[in-house]
């Protein structure tokens, strides 16, 4: 047997395809996260602000989405608009927000990772607002995997897509490189004085002393990353509000586990009773509400 049979899986988390190169593979093996410039053009970033905004006006309502407003808001503020609304999620059903899931540059880089078989699982477009003074615009250093009830983690990748640029000043990502190597962590809500927004669970126990690494992008710039790195925002300092769209894909051969008993069962209780507040229909675990907004984008359906 040769030397070069017997050596040892030189990459975990990409896949063997001529799109990036050894140089990306590496940085996004060893780092947990790559950013690609200019990916998504300005037409198609200004189809999917006009989408958001007309969801803002209600002039869209499409069904299963989920809307969310920062808890500096006041219930008095709460009619729509573009100013109150600063997060939704699960636009699966929104044609031209959607578009955005099928983009052959977006799925081009997807299947980089988790191969050729996509399923869309979790869609959002993100508002962040001006900080009232109350720091709840930030969102706590956190693992996107705590929200999944479906696995291996190594077969999920997120497309988080800038919508104008971005930098410490209006809230940019920033990520702890390299902690996509660890463990799912438990998540609680931060003790923040001044209020936390609903299902932001940060981590309690990351190490305090590593450094954040700040993703300052451009329009269209487009960072791809593993469920398992550690991530947050922080405040937006900007009079202006600061736009992401984004969307979590799975391998369509993933597939779901019992969160009873883990670190997310708390999760799930608290999720199926948002849902409840939102959709007519019964849930009875986090599976239910994952296989209704699943979408296949590329390839064969297969678990999922």
């Amino acid at each position: 047997m040769s030397p070069a049979t017997i050596q040892p899986k030189q990459f975990q988390y990409t896949q063997d395809n001529n799109v990036l190169s050894l140089e990306q593979r590496r940085f996004y093996e060893d780092n947990g996260f790559l950013v690609i410039k200019n990916l998504v053009s300005d037409a198609d970033i200004a189809c999917f602000r006009n989408a958001f905004e007309r969801i803002c006006r209600s002039e869209a309502k499409p069904p299963g989405l989920m809307i969310m407003r920062d808890v500096a808001i006041k219930k008095s503020e709460y009619n729509l608009s573009e100013k109150t609304v600063t997060k939704i999620q699960n636009f699966q059903e929104d044609k031209e927000l959607f578009r955005y899931c099928t983009l052959p540059e977006i799925l081009k880089y997807v299947e980089c990772f988790i191969g050729p078989n996509i399923m869309a699982m979790h869609t959002m477009v993100i508002n962040k607002p001006p900080d009232a003074g109350r720091k709840t615009s930030r969102h706590p250093l956190h693992q996107d995997l705590h929200y999944f009830p479906f696995r291996p983690s190594d077969y999920i990748v997120c497309a988080w897509t800038a919508m104008e640029h971005m930098d410490r000043n209006n809230g940019c990502l920033a990520v702890l490189p390299g902690t996509h190597k660890g463990t799912l962590k438990p998540h609680d809500y931060p003790q923040w004085e001044k209020g936390v927004n609903i299902l932001f669970h940060g981590i309690q126990d990351y190490d305090k002393n590593s450094e954040l690494k700040h993703l300052v992008m451009e329009k269209g710039d487009t960072v791809f990353f593993h469920p398992l790195l550690i991530h947050g925002s922080g405040s937006n300092q900007t009079k202006g509000f600061r736009k992401a769209i984004s969307c979590h894909f799975a391998a369509a051969s993933c597939h779901y586990i019992d969160v009873k008993g883990t670190t997310q069962e708390k999760l799930e209780k608290e999720v199926l009773k948002v849902a409840s507040r939102n959709n007519e229909m019964d849930l009875l675990n986090l599976k239910d509400i994952w296989q209704f907004q699943a979408r296949l984008v590329k390839g064969e359906r297969i678990n999922l």
